[in-house]
């Protein structure tokens, strides 16, 4: 992986995306649908792309929205859909054009009270509380969100009446839908003006905000944070939860200090990522830099993407907590102290999460499910109460409510960086010095994440990597234990390959969402038997880009 100049760096003006530019392109740029590039493509968590190049217009946005609205007459789903979006350029324009296609198809549609920008979890949230108890007339919902991605890009999600990300049955549907419709000119593309749409007897406003704060007092205890007057600080990233927070410090009477408040959709204040590019990762030390160097101020602070969907933690004795080491903190502490929670409800983690969570797993007798990426196989597991929590590896949880009742089955960043503070205020450690007393019992992970570029077609190569084309019986000085291509939770293809021995593994898989591939590796031996393990893994993943 190689560093950018303008790694953790203040992001110049030459980096900051031309937005007149950008809209205007989304408004008159007409995807090709026989090019596989601008056609409709549900990655691990919807549809991404950007104007620029014709993968994320409003042709795109129609389509699917018009696909959406056939899907649901399939399926027979006629309650309310939510919809919410973020704070990218593209999204507003977007959510303008999907409404026009709802209202036109006389779809119900819950939109937020003062055009306020919406969370992916307040979505979910708001699926689920409205469908507790009800069989028919069921709601689903829509998030206009490319997540974390770079300001240029434009992202559209569905989620069905289970809160969730749709699950691959429901998107291949939709995106063949959308494609049909791409090739046909939009030729049974149903629309109305916006100002129909807005004034549509269909069209609600729902207080997403206030609903979703007042009743966070059933996931997190805030009697706790608050009685150890614990200093916390909270960097939304210029994302769609500016207005949560504050509303949270309020509603909870919590010394919670948003450092930055401004919404400006070329994120001009963020720090430039690894690769030169302006990505808002609270996960990423270089993203990070901001809340980083604020750490002293704060006993825990803590930040989250546009959508809120992903949350990073930074602490005085740490500063940022690597996600996975968070997440095994998170488990830990929480399948101690929610005593309510099923006693079978189990663990959950992405093939690529850490080595360390199967541990604190083993150690509190629960039982592990080990899945691909995609945060879609935990919803039902979430929805039911089976799973107690549900982490991926890119910093995305969610977990259940105290008394083990659902709270969200898509990624949640707000409640684990909530749930930071309460930890802290109940235990007397932050999470950093939580993951030092973890690791002194079961050991220290070594691991690291490594990015490079691939074009499309090295992607398609890499996701169809298989057992066999490991010949090797040992991986960096060990027996090799399992070679994996499918999840051993629920057996699903994981696109790609893990490969593991006693006291480290690696898995290599293409991105979903970016033209990169990502090799994630694991030692708990050291940091040069990580390299090793790194070294034997890209000498693996380059041999079948150059050979297939």
């Amino acid at each position: 992986m190689t560093l950018s100049p303008f790694a953790g760096k203040p992001a110049p003006a030459e980096l900051l995306v031309d937005i007149p530019r950008l809209v205007t392109a989304y408004y008159t740029g007409q995807p090709d649908a026989s090019v596989s590039t601008q056609r409709v493509a549900f990655g691990t968590s919807g549809h991404r792309g950007s104007s620029f190049d014709l993968s994320f217009n409003e042709w795109h946005v129609l389509a699917i929205s018009q696909a959406i609205c056939l899907y649901r007459e399939a399926q027979g789903i006629t309650g309310p859909l939510f919809v919410g979006i973020d704070t990218h350029a593209l999204s507003t324009p977007a959510g303008a054009s999907a409404l026009e296609v709802l209202a036109a198809n006389g779809v119900t549609v819950m939109i937020a009270e003062g055009d306020e920008y919406t969370p992916t979890p307040a979505v979910s949230h708001a699926i689920l509380c409205y469908n507790r108890g009800r069989t028919t007339g069921l709601a689903d919902g829509i998030v206009i969100t490319p997540s974390h991605n770079p300001p240029q890009s434009g992202g559209y999600k569905y989620n069905p009446t289970n809160g969730g990300p749709a699950d691959t049955h429901i998107t291949k549907w939709i995106e063949a839908k959308a494609n049909e419709l791409l090739a046909n000119k939009l030729a049974g593309v149903k629309r109305i003006s916006y100002e129909q749409a807005l004034k549509a007897a269909t069209t609600h406003r729902h207080d997403y905000v206030n609903t979703y704060v007042a009743d966070l007092i059933n996931v997190i205890d805030f009697d706790a944070i608050r009685g150890a007057k614990l200093r916390l600080g909270v960097d939304p990233l210029g994302g769609a939860g500016v207005r949560y927070w504050s509303a949270i410090a309020e509603h909870y009477r919590l010394d919670l200090d948003v450092v930055n408040k401004e919404v400006d959709s070329t994120f001009r204040f963020m720090t430039v990522d690894w690769d030169g590019q302006i990505r808002m990762d609270p996960s990423s030390s270089h993203a990070m830099q901001g809340l980083i160097g604020l750490k002293e101020r704060f006993d825990v602070a803590f930040a989250c993407d546009p959508d809120h969907d992903r949350h990073g933690i930074v602490t005085p004795s740490g500063g940022l907590l690597a996600p996975n080491n968070y997440l095994a903190v998170s488990i830990d502490y929480l399948f101690q102290n929610r005593p309510q929670w099923r006693a079978d409800a189990a663990v959950g983690k992405t093939v690529v999460s850490s080595g360390l969570i199967d541990r604190v797993a083993k150690r509190l007798g629960r039982r592990l499910y080990e899945v691909p990426v995609g945060f879609k196989w935990f919803a039902d597991g979430l929805f039911d109460g089976s799973l107690g929590f549900g982490g991926e590896e890119s910093a995305g949880a969610s977990f259940l409510r105290k008394d083990g009742g659902v709270w969200s089955t898509d990624k949640d960043g707000l409640i684990p960086a909530l749930l930071a503070a309460e930890m802290t205020a109940r235990t007397g450690r932050d999470p950093s010095q939580a993951y030092r007393a973890l690791t002194d019992e079961l050991g220290e992970p070594f691991s690291v994440r490594v990015d490079a570029k691939a074009n499309p077609e090295q992607k398609a190569l890499l996701s169809k990597l298989s057992p066999e084309q490991v010949t090797s019986t040992e991986l960096a000085g060990e027996k090799i234990q399992s070679i994996l291509s499918k999840a051993p939770g629920n057996d699903q293809a994981i696109g790609g390959l893990k490969v593991m021995t006693e006291n480290g593994w690696f898995a290599a898989r293409p991105s979903g969402t970016e033209d990169i591939y990502k090799i994630y590796a694991e030692s708990f031996i050291g940091d040069d038997h990580l390299k090793q393990l790194v070294a034997e893994a890209q000498m693996l993943v380059d041999g079948a880009i150059s050979t297939q």
